[in-house]
């Protein structure tokens, strides 16, 4: 049990935001599988602060069963005042604001947001300080080690962000410049828990038990931030969970399991957006619960050109099913 702020928060797995994947729907679903803490997407300040549908959408959900954090980007600590506002407003069930200074996406940090923050670590805590003045919730941050290898300034960042009163930093072991490419660099952060007055929480390449024992025990962290390496397996979040609650290890899922969850996953999707636009997300979705199965090639193809309803997502299951019962 560890802490964000005074919310206490079970487990060691922290679910991580993703663009165009972590929505209501996805977030419910992998609640199920013991996930401490959710975040939202990344939400443009301006968006809020222009009334955006699209943008106010994404603060858009009904209570839950774990925390949930909503993840604001921007440059302006007025703007993001404001726009802190706005969702302490909106949102009844809010449990703190996250605020993005990690994305490395050219087209977020090209307006001085995201990761671009790291390169003045002064503005970065006068955001955290700005928003804080107006909600009543934690208020964490999520940075990468610096902007390049020339650049490695975490420590700096993260002294700024304690002294403004963060109340737990997520930080992804890798540069701005490596964006998810390259190794993480765990080694960068041996022991960085011991140096922290607050919760830290780490990512990067997180895909096996292994992954997330390696970084925890190398950085002293109080959870892992599963990103990718949770999307199409889920049973990630179980096994790490399970593992530091009594040592043991569960098995992996079985290929009838993950077409259990395949299935279940594009249900909540579906309630959530509506069977089109799902389907049209579950594309790049889908094919993330069959890696390494038998001719998985053909599979993926179908469901990224055929999928267009619930039922065509069953049928080329199915077909692939049939082709295939004795491979499993």
């Amino acid at each position: 049990m560890w802490k964000i702020g005074n919310i206490e928060i079970s487990g060691k797995v922290l679910l991580a935001p993703m663009a165009g994947i972590t929505s209501f729907g996805y977030r419910n679903f992998m609640e199920k599988f013991g996930v401490g803490v959710t975040v939202t997407e990344m939400v443009s300040d301006m968006g809020l602060i222009y009334g955006n549908k699209e943008t106010k959408d994404y603060i858009d959900f009904p209570e839950t069963d774990v925390p949930c954090g909503v993840q604001l980007f921007g440059s302006d600590p007025k703007n993001m005042q404001i726009a802190a506002k706005i969702v302490a407003k909106s949102v009844p069930f809010l449990s703190f604001i996250d605020v993005n200074m990690g994305c490395p996406v050219p087209k977020v940090t090209k307006n001085g947001a995201g990761s671009s923050l790291l390169k003045n670590p002064k503005l970065a805590g006068d955001i955290i300080r700005a928003i804080k003045e107006v909600v009543d919730v934690p208020v964490t941050a999520k940075i990468r080690l610096g902007w390049d290898e020339k650049n490695i300034n975490f420590l700096e960042v993260i002294s700024e962000l304690e002294k403004a009163g963060v109340a737990m930093i997520g930080i992804h072991a890798r540069t701005t410049k490596q964006l998810y490419y390259g190794e993480p660099r765990y080694d960068l952060l041996k022991d960085l828990r011991k140096k922290m007055s607050v919760p830290l929480v780490v990512s990067g390449n997180i895909y096996t038990l292994e992954d997330a024992k390696k970084a925890l025990e190398i950085t002293g962290a109080d959870a892992v931030m599963v990103a990718r390496g949770g999307v199409g397996n889920p049973t990630l979040i179980r096994q790490i969970n399970q593992y530091y609650e009594d040592g043991s290890i569960i098995d992996e899922a079985t290929f009838d399991e993950q077409v259990d969850y395949c299935l279940e996953l594009a249900r909540y999707l579906i309630k959530e957006k509506g069977e089109d636009k799902a389907m049209r997300i579950y594309r790049s979705i889908a094919p993330k619960f069959f890696k390494g199965i038998p001719e998985v090639k053909k599979l993926n193809s179908r469901l990224a050109s055929e999928l267009v309803t619930y039922d065509s997502l069953l049928e080329i299951i199915n077909d692939y099913k049939s082709r295939h019962n004795d491979d499993f």
